[in-house]
């Protein structure tokens, strides 16, 4: 799958809104979240990579 520009920006926007929401969900867990930027090299650009500490 080719992602463009747009589309990258429309799901770093949607991580964004996680992010936000997230934190009543990490309340009632326990735990922390953590979120990442990598370089995915099967899409030839950064990804943001969000993940749960308990």
């Amino acid at each position: 799958m080719k992602t463009n520009r747009r589309q990258f920006l429309i799901l770093g926007a949607a991580a964004a809104t996680a992010a936000r929401l997230g934190p009543t969900f990490v309340a009632r867990t326990g735990g922390r979240r953590i979120l990442t930027l990598v370089y995915d090299k099967g899409l030839g650009m950064m990804r943001a990579v969000d993940r749960l500490i308990p």
